[in-house]
């Protein structure tokens, strides 16, 4: 019996974008034999949808429905446009890397200007380097995922960062996301290695210019954090209102190490930020803290992988949503504890606040245990404003918006204020009063 396989629409599209993106695409030989490779791993699922588990809150298929080409190399003019939004967002005294609709702009980055143990190569340059065909690894990950695979087949750009064994960076390096064309794709992999026993602070944002608009972004990071290292890791993503953004990170956390992420969504019209973390030295500690801003039909999804494969790590997930109008945020948190890892600390904590009747919040934490010696729990609430608490505050004299501003900020008060930084934990507080101060 002869049966032809039928593709969809997505899949037709998809195949023509990857076809018509093969001569822009960084490595030959290995390299684009393992972008072959996970394109039709891509093509098996086509964009995920709600018949996949680990989507079934985000069906890319009915929410985006179809893979955009990829956006053209930038031009002066994206160039000067990108260049005041970069200004906006800059810390002084960072190293800058900006990546514009997914290539390295070296004319805004800070390549030549390193600190001392920083070594940046772009992704580009590692793998169109005859000499170095064994480099499409950076192509490759253990994650099994539609858009991963997607993301390595289409990479266009990145950075490859590599931070010294016992560096101890001052300032922070910034890795900005820029965005200047419409209705077409960038897909960024970008690379991070902490030394053993570094410390080092990331901070990343995702930004779009005017005239930007109806844009795919697919970024990938890939995180490895030594023995006796640091890593604080605070996004800010911003994109345009009607921007798709999906941003995965694989992170590897050795023995004693401590490594803290933070996450604000405050833009797009759907984005997710999925992250892969595995604990795989003993003694270490994992502290992610996130916050969704959404409004009118936005769709923010969250979801964090946390995988205790070796004994004594600690693990804290915090996560806060504030949701107006028809927005959507999605909660999905899994802590595995495999056999061996005796003596995991693990906890996560997810609460929504709904400032409409139509919001919608959708938690799904999970605990997977095939350990007998450990601390593991969760929890998740949803619920609105306190009306006795508006009460009091609105009898003092506050206006209701402004009333209900002070309550929100109290509310995602507790994930921000884990930034050890003063200067960022202020950035990201003037961000968050930025986004109430606009509501309408």
């Amino acid at each position: 019996m002869n049966v032809a396989l039928v593709k969809n629409d997505t899949g037709i599209a998809a195949s023509s974008v990857f076809s018509a993106a093969a001569g822009r695409l960084p490595g030959t030989g290995k390299v684009a034999d393992i972008r072959r490779e996970a394109f039709a791993a891509f093509e098996r699922t086509g964009l995920p949808h709600r018949r996949i588990e680990e989507w079934k809150y985000t069906d890319l298929r009915a929410l985006v429905r179809e893979v955009l080409p990829l956006a053209g190399l930038p031009d002066a003019a994206a160039l000067s446009r990108a260049r005041a939004a970069v200004a906006s967002v800059a810390i002084e005294g960072a190293t800058k890397l900006v990546l514009i609709d997914g290539v390295v702009a070296a004319d805004l980055s800070d390549l030549s200007a390193l600190p001392a143990g920083v070594t940046v190569r772009t992704l580009r340059a590692v793998l169109d380097d005859q000499s170095n065909d064994a480099r499409g690894d950076l192509l490759l990950t253990k994650a099994s995922d539609p858009m991963l695979s997607l993301n390595a087949a289409l990479a266009t750009d990145g950075v490859v960062i590599t931070v010294a064994d016992g560096a101890q960076l001052s300032a922070p390096l910034q890795l900005i996301h820029v965005a200047t064309a419409a209705k077409s794709a960038r897909y960024s992999r970008s690379h991070l290695r902490v030394g053993q026993g570094a410390r080092a602070t990331l901070v990343e944002n995702s930004i779009a210019v005017d005239g930007a608009a109806a844009y795919q972004a697919n970024d990938a990071a890939v995180i490895s954090v030594g023995d006796d290292a640091a890593l604080s890791h605070v996004r800010l993503m911003r994109d345009a209102t009607d921007a798709l953004n999906v941003s995965s990170e694989l992170v590897t956390v050795g023995a004693r190490s401590k490594l803290s992420l933070f996450n604000m969504t405050s833009g797009g019209a759907v984005s997710r930020l999925q992250v892969f973390f595995t604990m795989a030295g003993e003694g270490s500690e994992l502290i992610v803290n996130g916050v969704n801003l959404l409004r009118d039909k936005q769709h923010g999804d969250l979801t964090l992988v946390v995988d205790h494969a070796v004994p004594g790590c600690t693990s804290r997930e915090n996560f806060r949503a504030v949701l107006d109008d028809r927005a959507h945020s999605v909660f999905q948190g899994r802590i595995i504890v495999r056999p061996h890892a005796q003596k995991t600390d693990g906890k996560m904590m997810t609460r929504a606040l709904l400032l409409s009747d139509e919001a919608e919040s959708d938690s799904k934490p999970e605990l997977e245990i095939f350990a007998d010696d450990v601390s593991c729990g969760h929890g998740a609430t949803a619920g609105a404003l306190d009306d006795s608490l508006l009460f009091y505050l609105q009898a003092r004299g506050l206006p209701e918006k402004q009333a209900q501003a002070l309550l929100v900020q109290a509310f995602v008060g507790e994930a921000i204020e884990a930034i050890e930084d003063d200067g960022l934990r202020e950035r990201v507080i003037a961000s968050a009063q930025d986004w109430l101060e606009t509501r309408a």
